[in-house]
């Protein structure tokens, strides 16, 4: 990144933070690990006595666990009250838990890694997804196994067919976010750097504000558009 500012070359990222995260010159992203916990909270408090003894399946991303992905698990952790050993990291297991790598984020992978699981786990109670097409290709395998019911599924994003994935009771109200409006952000922020040299790094930080979740409603990050996160 280094080597890019001395050429003159700006650097922006959008959703995903890099690590340090003034690496970028601007970042352009919700709360990754706001979603999680919110999601965290509100799994909790539906599950109300039985979230102590809860079996969880995590639907995460890769194995080298890039900022998004231990953001967001981390966040449902702490939300749902399991304490994060490592900030920058998750254990892949422990007595509680079972998890799952979905890949590259699609319905399909995340309905391979959901029934690995189930090959191991006799019993799950909650399933945290890293997006919705994990969490519907989860919710897929459980019902292909005659094991979702009674089962509360998770996950980050608010998509238009996340949000169908909801209404079709197949995962709860998830984590909104919006991928487009950080693009939009971003580009923005580009085209303004074209005309004006201005670094966006000076820019104004914009706010998110959080709704907690609730069984009819969408949670959301609601304003005009995603958080700045600026170097």
């Amino acid at each position: 990144m280094k080597k890019a500012r001395d050429a003159g070359i700006i650097v922006i990222t959008l959703d995903t933070p890099l690590d340090p995260v003034d690496a970028a010159d601007a970042l352009f992203a919700t709360d990754n690990f706001k979603a999680g916990e919110l999601i965290g909270q509100w799994a909790k408090g539906t599950l109300g006595d039985k979230a102590s003894s809860a079996k969880i399946a995590t639907l995460d991303l890769t194995a080298n666990q890039p900022s998004v992905d231990y953001l967001r698990h981390n966040g449902f952790l702490t939300g749902f009250g399991i304490t994060v050993k490592d900030p920058k990291h998750f254990a892949m297991s422990d007595s509680r838990r079972s998890s799952g790598r979905p890949e590259r984020w699609r319905d399909e992978g995340g309905r391979k890694a959901m029934e690995n699981i189930l090959q191991k786990a006799d019993k799950i109670d909650l399933v945290y997804a890293i997006n919705e097409p994990a969490a519907y290709g989860g919710y897929a395998a459980l019902k292909a196994a005659g094991k979702e019911k009674d089962v509360t599924i998770v996950a980050v994003d608010g998509g238009c067919q996340g949000v169908k994935w909801v209404k079709e009771a197949s995962s709860a109200p998830p984590s909104q976010q919006y991928p487009l409006l950080m693009a939009a952000d971003g580009v923005q922020a580009v085209a303004d750097f074209i005309k004006t040299a201005r670094n966006p790094q000076h820019g104004h930080r914009r706010e998110t504000r959080h709704r907690p979740p609730s069984a009819r409603r969408s949670v959301d990050q609601r304003r005009r558009g995603p958080e700045a996160l600026l170097g």
